[in-house]
């Protein structure tokens, strides 16, 4: 969700780890869960924004998670004061709160965050989700109903994807995307694909919030059950709000940065599989 070029990576044989939160318990759940992805990693447990920010000085910090709720302060105020420091200003900074749905909605949260995750998922889908941070290039099975009319941009974007072992199926309409959704479910293919792509403005008499509505409503697919992020340029906070309420999964900015499209698409699949795999 950030316009923050993530330039750096997760790579040193030792990353230092901030994690933020007032609560003792979740501090140690999500050490837990990052030692698991990153053995290892210097995981500084934090309890206040203050006692983070007296860290920076201390050396390069690569990952910080952080609660939006902070005794001493909002968690996008200590997020603002990161990258107000010169050498931690591309760093990933993930919110990790029960509250980013909320402020999502109200499009309170902005570009100082690279990245959100919501703690009702449950901290086995964090494990998947911070996977998409420290190995962001690994090969996935799962097919993407790709919607957009722009050829150029369609190649470049395909090829992002085709490259971590995405199938894609590029469409450059919604009505086109629609009529494989029906293809797919008059086959038994339910729901044809693990993921939908599209930009929100498209050439044809359907947009992408056209394309949302219709997979939700008319085919009836879960958030769960089939995710569908939405590609937009559009910065205005009440357009961004009515597609997350009509049902996005999530919301990829362009212009599109490569590693943080494929982060939020390989989340969304493991969620999905988890989810098609319980139900």
């Amino acid at each position: 969700m950030s316009d923050i070029s993530l330039t750096r990576h997760i790579s040193s044989d030792e990353p230092r780890v901030l994690v933020v939160d007032g609560s003792r318990v979740v501090r140690q759940l999500i050490e837990r869960v990052l030692k698991a992805e990153l053995p290892n990693a210097v995981v500084i447990g934090c309890g206040s924004g203050a006692d983070a920010l007296a860290q920076l000085p201390g050396g390069v910090i690569d990952l910080v998670t952080t609660s939006l709720r902070l005794p001493d302060m909002d968690g996008m105020q200590l997020a603002r004061a990161i990258r107000e420091s010169n050498s931690q200003a591309y760093i990933p900074i993930v919110v990790v709160s029960g509250d980013v749905q909320e402020r999502l909605l109200a499009r309170s949260l902005d570009g100082s965050v690279t990245d959100y995750f919501d703690k009702s998922l449950g901290f086995d889908a964090l494990a998947a989700f911070i996977r998409g941070y420290v190995h962001p290039v690994e090969r996935v099975d799962g097919s993407v109903l790709y919607v957009e009319d722009s050829r150029v941009v369609a190649l470049a974007t395909r090829r992002m994807m085709e490259k971590c072992g995405f199938t894609v199926s590029h469409v450059v309409s919604v009505e086109a995307a629609l009529d494989l959704l029906e293809t797919a479910r008059a086959e038994g293919r339910v729901p044809g694909y693990d993921l939908v792509l599209t930009d929100v403005s498209l050439k044809g008499d359907l947009s992408g919030g056209d394309l949302l509505d219709r997979v939700r409503n008319h085919f009836g697919y879960a958030k769960g059950e089939l995710p569908v992020l939405i590609m937009t340029g559009d910065d205005n906070p009440a357009n961004q709000s009515a597609l997350l309420r009509a049902g996005a999964n999530d919301l990829v900015h362009k212009p599109i940065e490569e590693r943080l499209l494929i982060t939020k698409l390989q989340f969304q699949l493991r969620v999905a599989q988890r989810s098609r795999a319980g139900a």
